[in-house]
């Protein structure tokens, strides 16, 4: 049995509060990257002092909650911390679900959003991004992958477990499609909120794979090398962004400056070895995509 991981991933404001507000915030945003540009719109933080971060605290080894200390742990929490000490400051990380973690982003329930968020044309409509890393998608597997898969055209009558809202849920669902386009029985989709329970579908044997981020799926295989394998070679890689709202041009500024500095000070590169994610590292930005 696949021990436990992690513990249970306004109106009426007056003009003189929100100037106020828009004082503070241009000045924190201002002395993280150091330039004498006039600011532009900004919402007001949630807590002065205090960058405010959206994540699903369920997806090792990028987040997820260390049982030890009871707090957020992992790559992604490392590197915010990092980018908002440049920024002058405190990073407070705020659990929530990932298939609504943008929308929340917008609704200002937090600053910024780290977690694992593939850049994607849809969601750059929605949101601005600062990308940090590189990851593709794979399938986990019982060790010694007993159902002999190999990628996404062996699940036809299978079981599959996925998180809710994510981009490998799609591509389950298009093969299944294809599957039944072929005649052959429809992939079974189980989808669920939480990563981790997603991976106990695969370790109580109620799944036959699982497909998640290649980083998440070479975690487990570490962490649990006789009872997990890869099922497939990483498909589908691109690039992971911090996320910030669209009306946030200065906050946008910000992280890109404070990320550049973390690149710069070598602390990014220690970070990828720390948490074994080389071939994730990020090392060049393709310029024909538009992030922000």
């Amino acid at each position: 049995m696949l021990p436990v991981l992690l513990k249970k991933r306004g109106h009426g404001t007056s003009l003189a509060s929100l100037l106020l507000g828009s004082m503070i915030v241009f000045a924190l945003l201002l002395a993280a990257c150091n330039s004498s540009s006039a600011p532009s719109a900004a919402p007001t933080p949630i807590t002065p002092g205090v960058l405010t971060v959206g994540s699903d605290t369920t997806y090792p080894p990028q987040e997820y909650i260390d049982p030890k200390a009871n707090k957020a742990a992992g790559f992604d929490v490392d590197l915010i911390t990092a980018i908002a000490q440049h920024m002058g400051l405190q990073a407070h990380i705020v659990t929530t679900r990932f298939d609504t973690i943008l929308d929340d982003l917008v609704a200002k329930h937090f600053d910024v959003v780290i977690s694992a968020v593939s850049i994607t044309p849809e969601r750059q409509q929605q949101v601005d991004f600062t990308p940090y890393l590189t990851a593709g998608e794979s399938l986990l597997v019982q060790e010694g992958n007993p159902k002999h898969i190999a990628s996404t055209d062996d699940l036809c009558g299978l079981s599959v477990g996925v998180q809710s809202g994510t981009l490998e849920q799609g591509v389950l669902q298009s093969s299944s499609d294809n599957c039944q386009e072929q005649d052959k029985p429809a992939i079974t989709i189980i989808a669920l909120q939480d990563q981790t329970a997603v991976i106990q579908l695969l370790a109580q044997n109620r799944v036959a794979a699982t497909y998640q981020d290649s980083p998440v799926t070479d975690y487990y295989v570490q962490q649990h090398p006789n009872q997990f394998a890869v099922g497939s070679s990483v498909v589908f890689s691109g690039p992971e962004g911090i996320a910030v709202r669209k009306d946030d041009a200065s906050m946008l500024s910000a992280i890109q400056t404070a990320y550049n500095q973390v690149k710069a000070a070598g602390t990014y590169h220690q970070l990828i070895l720390k948490w074994g994610l080389t071939n994730e590292e990020l090392t060049a930005i393709d310029r024909r995509l538009n992030y922000a």
